[in-house]
């Protein structure tokens, strides 16, 4: 059961049991013969009249006779950003983007001089944009032959899930142009897990530690608490999380990390809050209860023995900040001052599992992932659905080239360490303009997972 409920984006839950060969709900609903589109599309209504947030707002009659895909679409709310469905059997059906596919997002930016620039801002570990060259900060000048302008960057760069080979035309920034200029081919492939990095800064005796998470995969406690034995063994006096680029992952993994931070907290202490449909209702979960749903991970006690136990944080987000990676900062608000620098979060304040057909042998190959449950802190506190604003505005385009993530002069990091280590509480902006035209993550983020990813 523990394997199956799996959230992305937010949580992981709490009905007694997902066997979805769901009851009919509805008499009027007309019988067809087993194996139909149509049948599998009483399946999905049923499914989602039963864990659906928005059930109450599904369509009485909806039209049995559509494609399955667009069926499930036909019972979302306008509200609804986030949930999708697939079918296990034909890969043509799941989400496609360039970090999955390759291993690399890029953001392309309208600079203050109204020249256009795309720059490569993230570049995974162990991926195949790794492996062909691709460095973050690098300038894509061309895709496949056809240089990226203003009036196509749009439409150029979202073909490129679209393809399973790139070649991309690449340089340095430098002095505002571009040098150096190669030409990389990347291939589509796999990305393997990516790692913590840790690193201790110090100026005037005080310490500060950086921790850069990409997500929040189960499992991950035992490298939590291996970076904080570290921070704790240097002295760490304040610490910034950088989760600007982490879409999500498992909720019990984001709690093992909240667990680590704040003092005063026990195991008994309110982390998360779901409230679903009527047939959900609403669920209370501490910390320790929340991470145990890892089977994997270390206890609560465990961890709080290398917690830093601070009365501050400091975080750093963008649009891509989702999820886990919300709860993390809208969760431990109600044990410690969080200083969030950089952009707005996507706003994600949802968590939903996975439902399948559970039968065996299996006669359904579609595998829903709709919003089941909204999510809320201690205090109550949630409904963040267009993002949290950060106290510190930072666009971290503003100066190029981008440097590497940890690099202390690297901008969003740049704009804490300044405010941690300087008596002034001004942050002193980098003077170039950078207007985001497209980025390639902000179509599609996945969930959140409840318990595993």
């Amino acid at each position: 059961m523990r394997k199956f409920l799996k959230i992305q984006g937010s949580v992981l839950l709490l009905l007694s049991a997902i066997i979805i060969s769901c009851s009919r709900t509805d008499d009027e609903t007309p019988n067809f013969p087993e194996g139909s589109t149509e049948s599998v599309n009483v399946w999905v209504q049923d499914s989602m009249r039963r864990y659906y947030y928005w059930a109450e707002q599904m369509p009485a009659k909806p039209d049995y006779h559509l494609s399955v895909k667009d069926f499930f679409k036909s019972l979302l709310a306008p509200q609804d950003r986030f949930s999708f469905i697939v079918n296990t059997a034909d890969s043509s059906t799941y989400p496609r983007s360039v970090r999955n596919m390759y291993g690399f997002d890029y953001a392309t930016l309208q600079l203050g001089n109204g020249e256009v620039v795309t720059v490569i801002k993230l570049v995974l570990k162990s991926s195949p944009a790794l492996n062909a060259g691709l460095e973050r900060g690098m300038i894509i000048r061309k895709i496949n032959g056809q240089t990226i302008t203003a009036s196509n960057a749009e439409q150029l760069t979202s073909s490129i899930p679209d393809q399973n080979i790139l070649e991309l035309t690449v340089g340095t920034w430098n002095n505002g142009s571009v040098i150096n200029e190669k030409n990389i081919t990347v291939y589509y492939g796999y990305s393997f897990e990516q790692p913590l990095m840790a690193k201790v800064f110090e100026q005037n005796g005080k310490k500060t530690g950086y921790l850069y998470i990409y997500d929040f995969p189960d499992g991950m406690t035992g490298a939590l608490n291996q970076k904080f034995t570290e921070f704790k063994a240097a002295g760490v006096q304040e610490l910034v999380l950088d989760l600007r680029y982490n879409y999500g992952g498992s909720v019990s993994s984001a709690a093992a990390l909240c667990a680590l931070i704040p003092a005063g907290i026990s195991a008994n202490s309110q982390f998360i809050t779901y409230k679903g449909n009527k047939n959900g209702g609403e669920v209370k979960r501490t910390f320790s209860q929340q991470i145990a749903y890892d089977s994997n991970a270390l206890d609560f006690s465990t961890l709080r023995a290398n917690s830093l136990n601070l009365n501050k944080v400091y975080i750093l987000t963008s649009g891509s900040t989702a999820s886990a990676s919300e709860i993390v900062i809208n969760n431990l608000k109600p044990y410690m001052q969080v200083i969030q620098a950089g952009n707005v979060t996507l706003g994600k304040d949802m968590a939903g599992f996975v439902i399948d057909d559970k039968r065996k042998p299996k006669k359904i190959s579609w595998q829903m992932h709709p919003v089941i449950y909204k999510v809320f802190n201690a205090n109550g506190e949630g409904g963040y659905s267009n993002g949290i604003t950060p106290q510190i505005p930072v666009n971290e385009y503003s100066g190029l080239p981008l440097l590497p993530l940890g690099d202390s002069d690297e901008i969003l990091l740049a704009s804490v360490l300044n405010k941690i280590y300087s008596k002034s509480a001004h942050i002193q902006s980098p003077s170039q303009e950078a207007k985001v035209i497209v980025e390639s993550d902000s179509p599609f983020i996945g969930f959140l997972k409840l318990n595993s990813k």
